[in-house]
């Protein structure tokens, strides 16, 4: 499949949807006992041990430790993983706006995870640079 790697191309159509769920991220360390979850939505393997992305309810049920409430933006449009700068433009405009961003890339779309209290604020900033097109960087 041949995908978009325009990056205003790629920037005007990302289309950004937030997802309603609050999610969490959750560190299991190396060796222990991985519990069966459900909702997870990523799973990273590090030196360290294990790092989960999941439903906060989910978290909480399972007696796990916690960080970073946060929510999920989806950027709809279809990138091209070799797609240069296009994550670049995201977390800038974030960053400008004051709002940390953590980004994951799926096969087909793209994903901010932002803090759980300033997610309409990051929805609206990625909506207007949308509007806009990319930028220059300084």
């Amino acid at each position: 499949m041949s995908r978009d790697t325009s990056l205003d191309g790629l920037v005007r159509r990302m289309a950004p949807v937030l997802d309603p769920q609050v999610y969490v991220f959750v560190h299991i360390p190396d060796g222990s006992r991985q519990p069966a979850l459900p909702g997870v939505l990523m799973r990273f393997e590090e030196g360290e041990g294990t790092t989960l992305i999941l439903p906060a309810p989910v978290a909480a049920k399972a007696g796990l430790d916690f960080s970073f409430r946060c929510r999920r933006i989806t950027l709809s449009v279809q990138s091209d993983l070799a797609a240069v700068g296009f994550m670049a433009q995201i977390a800038v405009a974030l960053a400008r706006a004051g709002i940390s961003c953590n980004p994951v890339a799926g096969y087909f779309h793209d994903h901010v995870f932002v803090p759980e209290a300033e997610a309409q604020k990051a929805l609206e900033t990625l909506r207007e640079l949308s509007r806009k097109g990319c930028f220059e960087f300084d």
